[in-house]
């Protein structure tokens, strides 16, 4: 039985939730995720995860729990977001090439108010080569991935080192997630 709304189109968030044994259904939300003029990464980050859960509320019959979350990936204080073409995520990679950057994701639960909580992380990636930075664009579907790239793919043998939540930067950080949810391990 389903026992909350994941307000995400992200395939990734979706097999992460999955790994805390919750009943959930997948609600596809359409908002307009530009940043404020002069928005801090953080408070983007919580605003888009907020509005992906009030529209998602919105657009439901049922009284569910929302469950909603927005990435992104920060390089010198600049939300990079995700590439519109193929030439944009390859320059995104390159700018990332043998360089450090942050990766926010919020986590927004909306019962009555919301609660929200944000996971940070740094990744470094090491410097990487035009064809590299082709080649994953051409296999990997960079597109659909803040910063156009994801933890879990290819980019794995980008990246040097990382401090934070491996979840987190795939997309939903699944120890602040099973705080808000509630969920505690049996192990």
């Amino acid at each position: 039985m389903t026992t909350l709304y994941l307000a995400s189109r992200s395939p990734r968030r979706n097999f992460l939730l999955q790994q805390l044994g919750i009943d959930f259904e997948v609600v596809d939300v359409d908002i307009n995720e530009m940043p404020g003029a002069s928005e801090s990464a953080l408070d983007y980050v919580r605003r888009i995860a907020l509005e992906k859960a009030v529209a998602c509320r919105q657009s439901m019959p049922k009284n569910l729990p929302v469950l909603a979350a927005d990435t992104e990936v920060v390089l010198d204080n600049h939300i990079l977001g995700k590439p519109v073409t193929r030439d944009d995520a390859i320059r995104m990679l390159q700018s990332l090439s043998g360089r450090g950057h942050q990766v926010h994701t919020a986590v927004v639960l909306l019962r009555d108010v919301p609660v929200t909580l944000v996971n940070s992380s740094r990744v470094w990636f090491r410097s990487l080569t035009l064809q590299e930075c082709q080649d994953y664009c051409d296999t990997c579907h960079p597109l659909d991935k803040a910063g156009a790239y994801g933890i879990q793919d290819k980019a794995a043998g980008f990246i040097q080192r990382f401090e934070g939540s491996y979840s987190g930067v795939m997309g939903l950080p699944l120890m602040e997630t099973a705080e808000l949810l509630g969920v505690r391990s049996n192990g």
